[in-house]
């Protein structure tokens, strides 16, 4: 998996196999290093990625593999933005009634991360699956730097 020609946007597609999920993280966190987001950031985000493609594969695919998954993130002025698409059960995980995390019942983090660690998160459903928007804004002392 490597970035786009264009080093401010960074594309990948993969399938639903588990075993892709640290392969996107790994490149996620690299991508932040190389536009100069401090470390704890950009494990943030390389957190963020994974627990949502962890959900897209859970929930959206119901444990498929083979399924195909895109994943985009970019550089806009002062923010992060990562989006997923899926082409999966199109299920809008926004719209669920949100509970208290048990910490005795595995599982069940995922949003919890994603609405604490993200600025915004957004699910837009498509007639064929999910577009999962995520926005980090840049609150950290050093600038945003193209590499």
């Amino acid at each position: 998996m490597k970035p786009a020609d264009d080093p401010t946007f960074l594309k990948l597609r993969i399938d639903s196999a588990p075993a892709k999920v640290a392969e996107v993280r790994r490149a996620v966190e690299e991508y932040c290093r190389q536009i100069g987001m401090e470390d704890k950031v950009c494990c943030n985000m390389g957190l963020c990625v994974n627990e949502a493609l962890a959900n897209v594969i859970c929930h959206a695919y119901h444990g498929q593999t083979g399924r195909p998954i895109e994943v985009m993130v970019q550089v806009r002025d002062d923010r992060l933005e990562m989006a997923i698409r899926d082409w999966g059960s199109g299920e809008n995980p926004a719209s669920q009634l949100r509970h208290e995390h048990d910490p005795l019942v595995p599982g069940g983090l995922g949003m919890v991360c994603l609405r604490q660690l993200m600025d915004d998160v957004v699910f837009t459903p498509q007639p064929d699956g999910m577009l999962l928007t995520m926005t980090c804004r840049c609150q950290h002392n050093k600038p945003f730097r193209k590499p």
